[in-house]
């Protein structure tokens, strides 16, 4: 069973011996799924457990606020992917001054070492560690050999002849280009909140919407999008069209995130949601009238349907005859 520690007092005093990689994991793109797999492979090799540790907030956020990015999932969901992967146990370390001021060797000894029970530690190539980020892989290496484990760095994944990179992600969801992002995540950009009471104009003079406060800063560029929505507690899923902007045809200046369920909602709305961005319909724009977009929307959900057509027609083709279904595609 997995695992959860918030905090290195939660581990076990004499913890087993582990294979552990060693990241922020944002977004947990094809990159930080390579270093995954070789931590499991490692840990196999071991006969240890497969470890993730990560940290909360970004490291950024303590050393360079300035630079501080904004994160495309929480910790609480970067452990749940852990979990999904086959990994055994995920620690956060709070990242505070007191952490930020650790020279490479401290790190080592302090948290590697006396508190995890390291055996092999798994990190990307570009990995950098210790006070002014002054210690490296070959760093890392160099301790391993003094402290009795092994070091395995891992390439990048390269997408486009380019690395994939958490900053590479951002920067294509904040261009709009959720397509693109989703082949370097392996899967959709997503946003997660609470459903929040909206001014009730789409339900009176458009469509109704439900209206997300998404947990996290990062958003989407402005404009409609293809999702799919999920209610986080009971699993349902919808086929849906999402305005993120600030609706302008109603003089609107707040940021909003408002999805529209294609197939309508019947029965209990929905208080927390997830929603996966699939595709970019266009640009969000201002009408004359409240009747001319609301004719818009309708012209979105067509394009959407057919989305959808395509999309399942595309997983009809690589699934076994009796697999088949009219289920909502899975993003």
């Amino acid at each position: 069973m997995f695992r959860t520690h918030w905090n290195l007092e939660s581990v076990d005093p004499e913890p087993p011996p582990c294979a552990l990689a060693i990241g922020n994991f944002d977004g947990l793109h094809l990159g930080h799924r390579r270093i995954l797999a070789e931590t499991k492979e490692q840990a196999r090799r071991i006969g240890g457990e497969a470890v993730v540790l990560t940290f909360d907030p970004h490291p950024a956020t303590v050393v360079a606020p300035e630079r501080a990015p904004d994160l495309l999932m929480l910790p609480a969901e970067r452990l749940r992917r852990f979990e999904e992967c086959g990994i055994d146990a995920g620690v956060v370390l709070p990242f505070t001054e007191q952490i930020a001021r650790l020279g490479p060797e401290e790190f080592v000894e302090q948290i590697l070492v006396r508190k995890l029970n390291v055996r092999s530690v798994v990190v990307g190539e570009g990995f950098r560690f210790g006070y002014g980020q002054s210690g490296d892989a070959k760093t890392l290496i160099d301790s391993g050999f003094r402290h009795g484990f092994e070091v395995a760095t891992v390439q990048p994944v390269l997408v486009g002849g380019q690395p994939v990179s958490s900053t590479r992600v951002r920067t294509l969801v904040g261009q709009g280009r959720v397509g693109q992002a989703r082949r370097m995540l392996a899967q959709p950009f997503s946003l997660r909140g609470e459903i929040v009471s909206g001014h009730g104009i789409g339900s009176r003079q458009t469509v109704p919407t439900l209206n997300l406060s998404p947990e996290t800063k990062l958003r989407p560029a402005q404009g409609v999008y293809v999702t799919c929505t999920s209610d986080l507690e009971s699993g349902q899923r919808w086929q849906s069209v999402t305005n993120v902007g600030s609706r302008p045809t109603f003089n609107g200046t707040d940021q909003t995130v408002e999805t529209y369920l294609i197939e309508g909602l019947e029965g209990r709305k929905p208080s927390r949601i997830e929603l996966a961005f699939l595709h970019r319909l266009r640009d969000e724009q201002r009408f004359e009238t409240a009747e001319k977009l609301r004719r818009q929307i309708h012209k979105d959900v067509g394009q959407a349907k057919r989305y959808f057509r395509l999309l399942g027609a595309v997983e009809r083709s690589h699934q076994p005859v009796q697999a088949r279904g009219d289920a909502v595609p899975k993003p």
